[in-house]
């Protein structure tokens, strides 16, 4: 396996997880999928529609994103929103992130200095 499949597999991993807290976080504010995407990538995280979707309803089937159809527009489309709970969870998953962004930083600057 080559430097850069293997970098890419690690760049992955990394990604799941920050996306969830990503998500929720800027459903916050209702916002369709499409929509989700070109925010994120606005803020350099890229997510492809095919990664997107399946998210949005697993997180929804788990209530942490409540779901509504709008037919204002021309054409009619499903909005996602943070639930509640949702932001319960966004609140422990940021904790536990900052915490982790702390102790890696640690880490990384004990190597740094060897």
């Amino acid at each position: 396996m080559g430097k850069d499949e293997l970098l890419s597999g690690f760049i992955q991993e990394l990604r799941r997880g920050t996306i969830i807290i990503c998500v929720l976080a800027k459903l916050q504010k209702p916002a369709y999928g499409y929509n989700l995407i070109n925010d994120l990538a606005e803020t350099g995280i890229t997510i492809e529609a095919n990664t997107l979707y399946p998210l949005l309803r697993r997180l929804e089937s788990q209530e942490l994103l409540e779901s509504s159809w709008s037919t204002d527009g021309a054409k009619p489309r499903k909005y996602y929103h943070t639930t509640d709970f949702g932001k319960e969870i966004l609140s422990d998953l940021k904790s536990h992130w900052q915490n982790a962004v702390q102790n890696m930083n640690k880490i990384l600057m004990e190597d740094d200095s060897l």
